[in-house]
């Protein structure tokens, strides 16, 4: 179909038009058949979101994704265009990308009146189908719909009664395209207004013209239901010309989430050939979202975007080859330890309340690696305050009797692996302690330091973080070392 150069060669070759949502209905359907992937990618809303945008498409609506950030909203908006025909046929010259068998506009009348059925013809690829435009509150009625244009007037030689002389806006040029508007509650409520008869009529009125051109868009609108409420609002006429609205959500569990994190993160090929990531590592850290999610210091209603994720995994890799480079080593694990350079990517990420901001971002970060640790550590190990029924000796016995004759080790950020085994294996009993769970093998020193943060987290010893540095002792003689520096 690409060789066809002409109107009249369009016409012979049996080409029939049809609207954009016929075709998206089309394709769609015939990957249903084929049983093909719709939206590569997406993972954790193959049974709630991705069912509920393909019966919009069935039902040729448009639609608002409507969730939290960080909710995969955008991405589903630009995996729409895979349901495109790859090329469309376009005359050559027109603006609004007018159908050669089915033409909208002004000009397109004019070219086929001229040049009958030598009127030229173009073909845009489905990547050129798709506008997406981010509402901000300087958006104009002009930038949408369009506005007369002087220029264009004087150039031409047209008084501004003449409807040659508008300069259209982006959606009447998003004919037969797919047209995204980004967090929909930031546009102005006039402006919101403009898009009614758009959306239901095909009207548009530009500075006294009223067009009547029926324009064909899949419109796709997204926006954080948080902004009803604190920016805008999305106004109910408009709320009733979008006929479906679909509800986005988190991940639902760890698992999920881990995929989306080690699919989206941006980690360098030298990272994932010298780094290696254990299990209990990535849990661990999708654990930090789904505790921030639920914590009393962290705005709920604003959400945590699995962008924190991403990026801690970033900062975590990062942090883990700094040390593999400075210690002039070519391969290392990634620690708990490394978790200190992650709190760059927490704080950024979470909106904090009143509370939380009386603790400041610094703290509430550490808190919720802390929170995590200790939710971990129950997966594996027993509850250090609490003995199993029958079970007369405390498991950690050994352990905190090392730290309270006296003893303390020190866990380096920077430190080497050797250094890092070194210390771990220092502590009595520790090393046996975790050879009696059910732990992966060759993971046995990355949870033995899980044991000393899980302790350190249920206060049974002290864990002093300063000048990146880890050290843990007795929580009693610490407390009596600082007494007797007080009294000195």
């Amino acid at each position: 179909m690409k060789s066809i150069k002409t109107l009249g060669e369009l016409r012979d070759s049996g080409y029939k038009p049809r609207s954009i949502k016929e075709e998206l209905r089309e394709n769609l359907i015939q990957k249903l058949r084929k049983k093909q992937t719709v939206f590569e990618g997406v993972v954790g809303f193959e049974d709630t979101v991705l069912p509920d945008i393909e019966r919009a498409i069935l039902s040729q609506h448009n639609v608002l994704l409507l969730g939290l950030r960080g909710q995969a909203k955008t991405r589903i908006a630009r995996l729409l265009v895979n349901l495109l025909d790859e090329y469309m046929p376009v005359i050559a010259g027109s603006e609004l990308n007018d159908d050669p068998l089915k033409p909208i506009s002004r000009t397109a009348h004019d070219l086929i009146a001229k040049h009958g059925d030598k009127t030229p013809v173009a073909w845009v690829h489905r990547n050129d189908r798709y506008v997406e435009k981010l509402a901000t509150p300087d958006v104009s009625i002009a930038d949408l719909v369009g506005d007369v244009d002087p220029i264009k007037a004087a150039t031409l030689k047209l008084p501004y009664s003449d409807e040659r002389v508008i300069h259209f806006g982006l959606i009447p040029r998003s004919h037969r395209c797919i047209f995204v508007i980004n967090e929909l509650p930031d546009l102005q409520a006039r402006i919101q207004v403009s898009l009614f008869n758009i959306l239901q009529e095909g009207d548009m009125q530009i500075r006294g013209f009223k067009l009547r051109l029926p324009l064909e868009i899949q419109f796709l609108f997204t926006a954080n239901p948080e902004d009803y409420t604190n920016r805008g609002s999305i106004i109910t006429p408009l709320k009733d010309r979008i006929e479906s609205q679909i509800l986005t959500h988190y991940p639902k569990t760890i698992e999920i989430a881990k995929s989306i994190t080690a699919q989206e993160a941006n980690l360098s090929k030298s990272q994932r050939d010298a780094i290696e990531f254990p299990d209990l590592l990535m849990t661990l850290l999708e654990t930090i979202s789904f505790t921030a999610r639920k914590s009393e210091l962290i705005d709920e209603k604003s959400g945590v975007s699995a962008r924190l994720s991403i990026s801690g995994f970033e900062n975590l890799a990062s942090t883990a080859e700094r040390r593999m480079l400075i210690n002039g080593e070519k391969k290392t694990t990634a620690r708990i330890t490394d978790f200190w350079g992650v709190i760059p990517a927490i704080t950024g990420k979470v909106e904090l309340v009143y509370e939380g901001e009386q603790e400041g971002p610094y703290a509430v970060a550490t808190n919720l690696i802390g929170e995590s640790i200790k939710k971990l550590f129950l997966e594996y190990f027993p509850h250090p305050e609490k003995l199993k029924k029958g079970e007369e000796r405390d498991p950690f016995g050994t352990i905190k009797a090392y730290f309270s004759g006296g003893n303390a080790i020190e866990l380096l950020n920077d430190g080497s692996d050797k250094d890092y085994r070194l210390a771990l294996e220092k502590v009595a009993g520790l090393q046996k302690f975790v050879k009696n769970y059910k732990v992966p093998k060759g993971e046995e020193l990355l949870f033995m330091e899980l044991v000393l943060h899980g302790l350190a987290e249920f206060n049974l010893i002290n864990k002093d973080y300063l000048e990146s540095t880890f050290t843990f002792k007795d929580m009693l003689a610490d407390i009596l070392g600082d007494n007797m520096f007080d009294d000195m």
